[in-house]
């Protein structure tokens, strides 16, 4: 049997592209060398966000005298914990299948590899038996990135994220090296569980893209409660369970390195001529790269590593392959993301260092600028002009800071730190894809009392 399209890779740019193009009548199959839902559902956003929310329970649960609620012996099973998240990714994992078993998708648990590929076809292996299709969507995701510090390789004590997800006991203490989102989230679940935290990172900040009076904020909460963070500081070698930085030496019962993410290549070998740029694969705004049958989408691309650009990638892709019109673009400037540490970070758009960088020409911005520079204007409120956000969130404070286009009036940039703007950073996104001015996004009502009513009582401001 001959399939329209063959996918490499089950995770959710995969997952969306097999679903997708099967309820578009066309005949599918789909290759998952360990378990539906890759990265996202198994070893990242899903199981650490169970952990996190664990953890959470507990911290809110210890603090619960400033809300006038007293919580005595309070404790937890890590053991437990451990199980709940398995519980939930085994759910969601089924989940997938089944929902790719309903569209008559066809499923194989393998390795996959290419074998050959013209214009015409491309033929993969999986075992014992050869697939061939019209077309290739390449979803093979990326793994933990290892970095050459000396000492790190087949060190016990020295773990990656997917070490950390998969022990049922909690370390006695942990040092992360790397203070990006992963290593901040781990620092997040560890401290609130009691875990004495080390992050040590070679930037002179943790979450170095994201907008720094934010992550300030942030930094500040995390030292105040007995957060060790080191930055400016790189690590030289690891000795055991004793890590050599430039900052000093630092012991803890495990590291945990969280340096990145690089492609995954595996089982792509025979492309010899796939175009590539820094590690990940080239493609056109239609997902398309240099071979005529061939598609990329998700973290091999070496883009935004985001599970849900991941599946808008895939989106975009079989709407290519499909011929629908209009065609379908990514607007990368209209990406959220967010941190799940307490509090949690919120951003979406361009932040006051980007467009600084622009107007000195070290920034390609991933959006369309009348000019090179955009002259801008910040507005921001603490997140306390939230009346719910008071009610809620005892002693905290947060942000909320709009940037907008000084000429065209266009929201271009929103980040905010407080809970839970994670759940309405999408209002946020919405205004910068269709290009809201401010006074359009004024007329827009807010169900209050809302923690999201800062977002519009920022943008009255402006």
């Amino acid at each position: 049997m001959k399939y329209f399209l063959a996918i490499i890779g089950g995770g959710p740019a995969g997952y969306t592209a097999a679903e997708i193009a099967s309820k578009a009548g066309k005949d599918v199959v789909i290759f998952e060398q360990t378990a539906l839902g890759g990265t996202c559902l198994n070893v990242g956003c899903i199981p650490t966000k169970t952990l996190l929310y664990s953890a959470k329970q507990y911290y809110n649960a210890t603090h619960s005298d400033k809300y006038g609620v007293k919580a005595e012996s309070v404790t937890f099973d890590y053991t437990k914990i451990v199980q709940r998240k398995t519980k939930v990714v085994r759910k969601l994992v089924a989940g997938i299948k089944q929902k790719l078993n309903n569209e008559h998708c066809t499923t194989v648990m393998g390795a996959a590899s290419i074998v050959s590929r013209t214009d015409e076809q491309v033929v993969i292996a999986c075992g014992e038996e050869q697939y061939e299709a019209e077309n290739l969507l390449i979803c093979t995701g990326s793994t933990n990135f290892v970095p050459p510090i000396p000492g790190i390789k087949d060190n016990p004590a020295v773990w990656d994220s997917t070490d950390a997800l998969d022990t049922k006991e909690l370390p006695q203490s942990m040092i992360i090296v790397g203070g990006g989102v992963i290593g901040m989230e781990f620092a997040t679940l560890y401290h609130e569980l009691g875990v004495p935290v080390t992050v040590i990172e070679a930037m002179p900040t943790i979450l170095p893209n994201l907008d720094q009076e934010v992550v300030t904020i942030l930094l500040e909460k995390y030292r105040k409660a007995g957060i060790q963070i080191l930055t400016d500081t790189k690590v030289t070698e690891i000795q055991g369970n004793k890590v050599l930085t430039t900052n000093g030496e630092y012991e803890a019962e495990h590291i945990l390195v969280s340096v990145g993410r690089r492609a995954n290549m595996q089982g792509l070998e025979a492309l010899t001529d796939l175009e590539m740029y820094r590690g990940g694969i080239v493609v056109d705004e239609f997902m398309k790269t240099n071979l005529q049958n061939v598609y990329a989408a998700g973290d091999v691309t070496g883009k935004i590593m985001l599970a849900h650009v991941a599946s808008r990638q895939a989106e975009v892709a079989v709407g290519r392959m499909l011929k629908q019109l209009p065609l379908q673009r990514i607007a990368y400037n209209a990406i959220p993301s967010v941190v799940y540490t307490n509090p949690e970070i919120a951003c979406i758009g361009l932040t006051e260092k980007d467009l600084n960088d622009i107007r000195e020409g070290d920034f390609a911005p991933t959006m369309s600028l009348d000019k090179p520079f955009v002259e801008y204007e910040v507005h921001q409120l603490p997140m306390t002009y939230s009346g719910r956000f008071v009610a809620e969130n005892e002693g905290e404070t947060g942000l909320c800071k709009v940037i907008v286009d000084k000429k065209n009036k266009t929201i271009i940039g929103v980040h905010m730190i407080g809970n839970p703007c994670s759940e309405f950073v999408a209002a946020a996104s919405f205004a910068v894809r269709m290009g809201y001015t401010v006074g359009e996004f004024k007329q827009v009502v807010f169900p209050h009392p809302t923690v999201g009513e800062v977002l519009r009582e920022t943008i009255m401001e402006a």
